[in-house]
């Protein structure tokens, strides 16, 4: 039990340092497109962000997986600022393009016959998609400091599911705090859900672009 809650804290810690903000700034632009009131869907969005990063830690921490700490390094903010576009991309279209829900047929422009079995697929989101897919990317930064954290160890599997719950708590933490905030500006200031995304789509944009400079030209 000492060990799973070690570890547990060390995956709480690590998405709550403010030396890895670029995993939290992400969080944060990911939250922005949803109004306080649709925190629901907002938690199916956090597991499927939750289920890449998942996947990845597994595969670096069996040692299947390996990828450049600067490749992921710069990858994460490249995240960011595409989650960021892709919000306000959405305030250009009547639907939305990430707080609607599209059909996968609609996502992959051709019709899937019902007869196929892929019924599943039906009413999956792009968000959805992107945030399974950066999920795997972001889990890549995790698994750097986990093996380090590991090094050689034999068993890791409870080391594993602790830290990744630690990282949970620290999400749904970052996630509370954001929308307890946005909860407290729309009753006091009256502030419009469109105004919100706009802000936080182009704060997050903006400092990623930022870490994608500084990673590329060292400043």
């Amino acid at each position: 039990m000492s060990e799973f809650l070690s570890f547990l804290s060390l995956g709480f810690h690590h998405i709550a340092d403010p030396k890895a903000f670029d995993h939290l700034l992400f969080v944060v632009t990911l939250c922005a497109v949803y109004r306080w009131t649709e925190w629901r869907k907002l938690l199916v969005l956090i597991t499927a962000f939750t289920i890449g990063h998942s996947l990845t830690l597994v595969l670096a921490g069996l040692h299947i997986l390996t990828v450049p700490k600067d490749l992921v390094e710069l990858l994460i903010p490249i995240t960011i600022v595409l989650t960021g576009l892709h919000n306000l991309q959405g305030l250009k279209s009547p639907k939305g393009f990430l707080s609607q829900s599209v059909t996968q047929e609609e996502a992959i422009g051709f019709s899937i016959p019902r007869a196929s079995g892929l019924k599943i697929l039906d009413g999956m989101t792009t968000n959805y998609l992107l945030a399974l897919f950066f999920g795997l990317i972001h889990g890549m930064g995790f698994a750097s400091y986990f093996g380090a954290l590991m090094g050689e160890e034999g068993n890791i599997l409870l080391p594993l599911f602790a830290f990744n719950v630690g990282i949970e708590v620290g999400q749904l933490m970052i996630v509370g705090v954001f929308f307890g905030l946005y909860f407290l500006l729309a009753q006091w200031l009256k502030i419009q859900q469109r105004d919100w995304n706009l802000f936080v789509s182009g704060l997050g944009s903006g400092g990623a672009l930022v870490l994608i400079l500084q990673k590329l030209f060292g400043g």
